[in-house]
């Protein structure tokens, strides 16, 4: 007579063994299945750039300053497309103000007190005297800078060959603050009427 087989009834370790591990299996299996794989799940440094498709990261997904200028392509920064500082703003803001205003001004009067020529700005222009000439214009330039240049002349008839020279100083208009005071001399620095080229800057 055979005797009966026992059966053998697995040990408390392999049931606690057996368990951990389907837990474990169930839960990668999880969280493969529903798509969310946290920290825990990857081990730091294994992804790479090929692991992103283009485009789908964003500037929050990174740390601040933590992009270096050698990941980022010059082709891909647009200066049109940045904000401009504030100080370029000024800058632009007094350029196009300079211009539109007309700040520098320059004028050509002929020895006789006629404009030849001006570039806006000139309200009136006369000779007062022998050598002394006064030039208006359409706002005060007493804080302006403001040269003068006499406009070369033929020697006189007698002395074809003389160097013809002379002197030329300017002041504020007194009691016109919009005004020019010009006075030229000859060589000998007696007053004498010249032509000359005046630019007023401001």
């Amino acid at each position: 007579m055979r005797k009966p087989r026992l059966k053998r009834v697995p040990s408390p370790a392999l049931v606690i063994a057996c368990v951990a591990l389907f837990a474990a299996l169930g839960g990668t299996s999880y969280a493969l299945a529903v798509g969310s794989i946290g920290s825990e799940e990857i081990r730091n440094g294994s992804i790479r750039n090929v692991d992103f498709k283009d485009g789908t990261l964003r500037g929050q997904e990174f740390k601040r300053d933590s992009l270096g200028g050698g990941a980022i392509k010059e082709q891909s920064l647009d200066g049109a497309k940045l904000p401009q500082v504030a100080s370029a703003k000024k800058a632009d803001t007094a350029t196009t103000a300079t211009t539109a205003a007309g700040l520098t001004r320059q004028l050509l009067l002929a020895a006789n007190g006629t404009k030849s020529y001006d570039r806006g700005g000139v309200v009136s222009s006369a000779k007062l005297a022998d050598g002394r000439y006064q030039v208006i214009f359409d706002a005060d330039v007493r804080t302006c800078a403001i040269s003068a240049t006499l406009v070369e002349q033929a020697p006189p008839p007698a002395d074809p060959t003389a160097p013809v020279t002379g002197q030329i100083a300017v002041a504020p208009l007194t009691g016109n603050a919009n005004g020019i005071h010009i006075a030229t001399t000859d060589s000998a620095g007696a007053y004498a009427d010249r032509s000359f080229h005046l630019l007023v800057s401001c």
